[in-house]
């Protein structure tokens, strides 16, 4: 989330006079997150997020984002909801991007998580991707071998600043991922993105999942990967194998992993960290000017990286079955 498009007090009231919600009573912009621009909305009739979708998200995909959020609040996921307008349209148009409203989530993210919020979230996934079995609808991951080429030619010239020698390493890491992807693991819906300041916990449960708009179809040990890179590493860019285990086991109960996916949990690492040492390079070299959002350091995620380039195992993250 964050914020690139300003939008009028009229232009707000113009789109949101097509629901049936009340007057504004407050608006406020949301900072976290880099993709698109969030507003949080308290109307006569509840909290509501309101997303003006930026360049990066094309505006085919948004019935796919918006339809799987339906779909899975409908499966027992707690997620956001889309607001239909009194058209019945949950897709409008405002400040020149496509927008949508949805529903407001109760709860909180944590910033230092414990090995027993790793178990919920990975519980949590497990049954989402299990939710998104039967979703009608599909999309390729755009941020997948060929997107990370694509980040990494426009990060390149750059990157040694970041960096010294980042620019090779970049070059070296994908070429070994091209080399060794596996191509037959078990694939469906997969969130994508499921980093802590997409978690809410509530009176010490999970209270919900956000941020759906990098979900896509992929495999699902790769999801997995993403949230041992987002959720079991320490500040010093250590890695808890205590959190790595509650995460693992806990997805594994509620979605037995095959032993494929067990074996490829160390370049699925390797492959998610990437992606995020990518993304975050491309933002943190060439940021939007003028936009209200909050830079994330590369570097992380290249420590991240060169401790997934060490792993032998599944048994490095805590996986001992």
């Amino acid at each position: 989330m964050a914020v690139y498009t300003e939008v009028s007090d009229d232009e707000l009231a113009a789109f949101l006079s097509g629901y049936d919600l009340g007057p504004v009573m407050s608006c406020k912009g949301i900072a976290e997150g880099v993709e698109n621009t969030n507003y949080l909305l308290h109307m006569e009739r509840g909290h509501f997020i309101l997303t003006l979708y930026e360049k990066r998200v094309a505006q085919g995909d948004l019935p796919f984002f918006l339809g799987l959020m339906e779909h899975l609040s409908g499966r027992g996921v707690t997620c956001p909801l889309p607001v239909h307008n009194a058209k019945g349209d949950a897709l409008g148009r405002l400040g020149g991007r496509p927008a949508a409203l949805v529903t407001f989530l109760e709860g909180m993210s944590v910033r230092r998580p414990d090995a027993r919020h790793c178990a919920m979230v990975g519980d949590a996934l497990a049954r989402l991707h299990s939710a998104g079995a039967d979703f009608g609808l599909s999309r390729p991951n755009a941020l997948s071998l060929e997107g990370w080429s694509a980040l990494s030619r426009d990060a390149q010239a750059s990157a040694d600043k970041v960096a010294p020698g980042l620019a090779i390493a970049l070059a070296n890491e994908l070429a070994y991922l091209h080399a060794n992807w596996p191509k037959d693991l078990p694939a469906g819906v997969i969130h994508a993105d499921l980093f802590p300041d997409n978690v809410f916990f509530l009176s010490g449960a999970l209270s919900g999942l956000i941020d759906f708009y990098f979900a896509c179809n992929d495999f699902f040990a790769y999801d997995l990967a993403i949230c041992l890179n987002a959720w079991c590493f320490e500040q010093d860019a250590s890695f808890n194998v205590t959190k790595g285990m509650a995460l693992i086991d806990a997805y594994a109960r509620a979605r037995p992993l095959s032993r494929a996916e067990v074996d490829a949990l160390p370049l699925l690492a390797r492959g998610s960290a990437l992606r995020f040492l990518l993304t975050r390079l491309v933002d943190w070299v060439a940021p939007t000017d003028g936009a209200l959002v909050k830079k994330k350091d590369p570097v992380e995620y290249l420590k991240k990286l060169r401790f997934h380039q060490q792993a032998s195992s599944a048994r490095d993250y805590g996986y001992m079955r």
